[in-house]
């Protein structure tokens, strides 16, 4: 079974040639020479006219771990349900080609965390505008997609830190943070969220983050405090940077785990 596209043309262009020419421009701004290695990241998940720059910074990150297969993690903006959903999808498409999914570590986390399989769940697209980025920079790679509701932190942390302990796995984090604030109120209420992050402060993330993916970012934070990590801000802005609105923005926020 393949996971179909569900927010192609949308999210993200449908051909191939236009998707590349974002990701080039993209990285026209940055000096990859700067760039560190990881193998977690933290990414936003709004249209790449947005949110695409700040991702594409996170994937160029991942890039330089030479890891080859990964778990994306995103909330559930459609439907809710009890704790996390993932489906034996054999392949993701995407408008770069497939990418396999991974049969075997799904059985692993399906019967050690005891994780329910919900369909209609991952016509999800914090989870899907990832698999692009995937497929271009990590030709070979291999994922699984977990899409979370009503999901305890800490239990969503075991996996992470399961799944982070493996040699040749890494973790993909999706969340976009405040929405629809003035620019101002915007970059004060994702001023918690990032330095959140980059103190790794559990705690602080309870003081007004307003981030869609805070269950996400909450679980990645415990796991990386316990996997004795230190974090990395790559990347904030708002999607005033493209619009030239400011006065109705969502934030957006890369940033690595080593």
């Amino acid at each position: 079974m393949t996971r179909n596209m569900s927010v192609s043309g949308t999210f993200y262009p449908s051909q191939e040639k236009e998707i590349l020419k974002y990701f080039e421009h993209f990285s026209s701004l940055i000096e990859e020479i700067s760039l560190p290695s990881s193998k977690a990241i933290i990414v936003p998940h709004a249209g790449y006219i947005y949110s695409g720059f700040t991702a594409n910074i996170a994937y160029k990150v991942l890039k330089n771990s030479s890891v080859k297969n990964f778990l994306i993690i995103g909330p559930s903006h459609r439907i809710g349900f009890q704790r996390s959903s993932i489906c034996n999808f054999e392949a993701y498409d995407t408008p770069f080609g497939e990418i396999k999914g991974d049969n075997d570590i799904f059985d692993e986390l399906k019967s050690k965390f005891n994780i329910s399989s919900y369909y209609e769940a991952h016509r999800e697209h914090s989870t899907e505008v990832q698999f692009p980025f995937i497929k271009h920079y990590i030709q070979d790679a291999s994922i699984i997609e977990l899409v979370y509701s009503k999901e305890d932190p800490k239990e969503l942390s075991k996996l992470i830190k399961y799944i982070y302990e493996k040699k040749d796995w890494g973790v993909v984090i999706s969340t976009d943070l405040s929405h629809f604030y003035n620019l101002e109120d915007a970059n004060s209420l994702d001023a918690i969220c990032i330095d959140a992050v980059k103190n790794m402060d559990v705690n602080s993330l309870h003081k007004g983050c307003e981030a869609c993916g805070i269950i996400g970012i909450e679980a990645m934070l415990l796991s990386a405090n316990e996997l004795n990590l230190k974090s990395k801000i790559l990347d904030y802005r708002t999607s005033a940077d493209a619009s030239g609105d400011n006065s109705n923005v969502v934030g957006y926020l890369s940033a690595c785990f080593n």
